[in-house]
């Protein structure tokens, strides 16, 4: 604290050295970013390598329920023969796109089922759950594809033909005409849904702290420094004493001062 003109003058930091609570200064020295610790109902690798092939046998398992959906709820194309050839008898029917349409639909219901379940029951799963799903409903898509044409309608059209007779009318068999659009209308689903439910639903990771912090501000806080005001109130009450101190000294000096009078005398 240094005297000018009678006022107090704050002392000022340099400035090349930041204050001890300023928010843009350098970390101390040994400091690191420390992660909250995981939740007991996060899973380790192992956990959820198993949790991610029960997905995909689950999910792969539906697949035998939309291949019967499939083949109860797609269109039957209508066939005719004559005893030399196989017709259309409808030849500007719609069934046959009709098929394909019927089983996109439903593995884009089941894609979200099967989505919103995994989610429901694995929230806390992490990438390897999510690709057992993505395998497991590509897996399903090709298990229903089969199983609808395994039980529908027999492929060997001549024979069935024959069997019909001339002019019967027979289903042809069950087929798709856009493969891979149709098989892979059930993984896109799940992985949007998915996607969907983790973003506005899942959990959220803690927010990093810098360890060593804790001590760095748990120091007092600087109090604010003194205005002209208050200098100049401080320099008021600080003449009082000086005052005070110089009245006494008169007599004190006198004394002195005659002593050393009689001294001479």
């Amino acid at each position: 604290m240094a005297w000018h003109d009678g006022t107090v003058t704050a002392p000022l930091t340099p400035p090349d050295q930041p204050g001890p609570h300023d928010p843009w200064q350098a970390p101390p020295s040994g400091s690191h970013l420390a992660y909250a610790s995981g939740s007991e109902d996060d899973p380790d690798t192992a956990t959820e390598l198993r949790q991610a092939a029960l997905v995909a046998v689950l999910v792969a398992l539906a697949g035998i329920v939309l291949g019967l959906l499939w083949l109860w709820l797609a269109p039957r194309v209508p066939l005719v023969s004559d005893d030399t050839a196989v017709f259309l008898k409808n030849s500007e029917g719609e069934e046959a796109i009709g098929a394909d349409g019927t089983f996109v639909l439903l593995a884009l219901g089941f894609g979200a089922l099967s989505a919103a379940a995994v989610f429901w029951r694995l929230r806390r799963g992490g990438v390897l759950v999510v690709v057992g799903l993505a395998l497991g409903a590509l897996a399903a898509s090709l298990i229903a594809w089969r199983v609808g044409v395994w039980l529908g309608p027999s492929s060997d059209v001549v024979a069935r033909a024959r069997e019909a007779g001339r002019g019967v009318t027979f289903d042809a068999p069950l087929e798709l005409h856009a493969v891979w659009a149709a098989v892979l209308a059930w993984p896109f689903a799940a992985m949007g849904i998915h996607l969907l439910l983790t973003a506005a639903f899942g959990p959220r990771d803690p927010e990093p702290e810098w360890a060593g912090f804790s001590g760095y501000y748990g120091g007092a806080v600087q109090g604010p420094l003194a205005g002209p005001g208050a200098g100049s109130g401080a320099s008021a009450g600080a003449a009082e004493p000086s005052s005070e101190a110089s009245g006494p000294a008169g007599p004190a000096g006198g004394p002195s001062s005659s002593a050393g009078g009689g001294g001479a005398a």
